[in-house]
């Protein structure tokens, strides 16, 4: 046990000869600017902010709940502002899928394409409601981010189907 105890003060003894106040100080100094800076360093997606400013200005014509609105150009599945959802949220119980597929679409209101993504919620059965098959943009299977005829539910943690949300991305150029 003295063994223990000479060390441990030996080791503070060093530490204490070894440092000042003034260093203790510039250093949680420096900790609290790092604490302040980091969270807008680090690489976080600040595309929400970015993409608020850029829907579209004329409004959102149409009706969500009907397959020629403007934004399933290119969906194929059910939408989920019919079963209990929005256009862009998912219905309760289900969660959205982080995998996508994207297609480009005209809104009618101002003439701007915009590129969309379709997000399949997933975690409850078929919702069986308002079916829509249109294949506008649809690309071949070999290019799967284009493909709509996948179950795009594999990157969510329930791999069934519910129904697919559109959200807009952004102004397609």
């Amino acid at each position: 046990m003295n063994f223990i105890d000479k060390l441990f003060e030996r080791s503070t003894r060093h530490v204490a000869d070894t440092t000042s106040r003034r260093h203790l100080l510039a250093r949680l100094g420096s900790f609290l600017v790092v604490g302040v800076a980091l969270p807008v360093l680090l690489p976080i997606d600040r595309t929400a902010r970015a993409l608020a400013s850029e829907q579209p200005k004329m409004g959102d014509p149409g009706d969500p709940t009907r397959c020629d609105y403007w934004r399933n150009c290119s969906i194929d599945g059910f939408l989920c502002s019919c079963c209990g959802g929005s256009v862009t949220a998912c219905p309760p119980g289900t969660d959205v899928s982080l995998v996508t597929w994207i297609g480009t679409c005209r809104n009618p209101a101002d003439g701007k394409n915009y590129i969309i993504s379709y997000n399949d919620c997933c975690g409850k059965h078929a919702c069986g409601q308002c079916t829509c098959t249109r294949n506008d943009d649809e690309q071949p299977l070999y290019r799967p981010f284009n493909n709509n005829d996948i179950n795009w539910c594999l990157g969510a943690q329930s791999k069934v189907y519910n129904c697919t949300i559109t959200v807009i991305r952004g102004v397609a150029v």
